[in-house]
């Protein structure tokens, strides 16, 4: 079920389009209780960028060449006009901004996840209490202002699974993701999918711009981060990941995003960027 938490008339509750509200910005604020599938949007799209941030819990969203992870305290960006689809389970609360694009012409023309200050996590609760037709001049309008400056300068996360739209590589994809403990070698991968371990290499390389270990890594985090966020321990990721140790784990995890996952999270759950 779907509970509005923030915006003065309810704007989330009645599915207002937010390509109709003649405002800079639409801040919306929900909170999501889903059950054992969570809860899926259908792909979409709107004129407006849209901004999807995440108080609690966690949200994958994919575009066509894409899946970005958005943990708490963390946001995606989503470029008007982009379609895209977005999966949550458990209890969520997450805010959704909907931008003018004229009003924010020198953000990201790619999706990305952001790290969210404390300042810009508290614009963003400010501005969900507006009304959806808040004075065009006046306090709400400078906010604004203030809020898309502060989104600007929002460090980009390394939370990007880039998707292939090769179909052997979705089929290695989804085998990995199904089962991550799977250590099988690139060649043996490439005999799955009927091609030479070269062949394997340069088309992952070509459609990731990653390479075949790595791209694979990044598999990992995105379902390690949606795991801890769930109350998961170290251990059992590592183990489900196939990891020989928890500390083997630990030690890629740290070297991917800078934190080892137990402080990852943490900061994360009081809102401070890792260091």
């Amino acid at each position: 079920m779907i509970m509005p938490m923030h915006n003065n008339d309810d704007a989330l509750a009645a599915f207002i389009d937010p390509d109709s509200v003649p405002r800079p910005v639409l801040a919306v604020g929900a909170t999501l209780i889903t059950d054992t599938d969570g809860m899926e949007m259908e792909v979409h799209h709107h004129r407006k960028a849209q901004l999807i941030y995440m108080a609690r819990g966690v949200l994958t969203c994919e575009v066509s060449r894409g899946l970005w992870i958005v943990p708490p305290q963390c946001a995606v960006w989503i470029p008007g006009g982009t379609s895209h689809s977005v999966k949550g389970v458990g209890a969520i609360d997450v805010y959704c901004l909907f931008v003018e694009p004229a009003s924010a012409p020198t953000l990201p023309d790619a999706c990305c996840t952001v790290s969210v200050s404390p300042l810009l996590r508290e614009l963003l609760l400010r501005c969900a209490g507006f009304p959806t037709m808040y004075p065009a001049r006046g306090a709400e309008s400078r906010l604004v202002k203030v809020l898309l400056d502060e989104l600007a300068a929002a460090p980009v996360e390394k939370l990007h699974l880039p998707m292939p739209s090769d179909g052997g590589l979705r089929r290695i994809a989804d085998a990995m993701a199904a089962d991550p403990s799977d250590r099988a070698t690139v060649d043996a991968w490439a005999k799955r999918i009927g091609v030479s371990e070269r062949t394997l290499s340069r088309l992952v390389l070509q459609e990731t711009g990653m390479s075949f270990g790595r791209w694979r890594q990044q598999i990992h985090i995105i379902l390690a981060l949606q795991w801890l966020s769930q109350g998961a321990s170290v251990q059992s990721v590592a183990t489900d990941l196939g990891y020989e140790s928890a500390s083997s784990f630990v030690v890629m995890f740290r070297k991917a995003l800078g934190a080892s996952p137990a402080r990852y999270m943490a900061q994360r759950l009081v809102g401070r960027k890792p260091k």
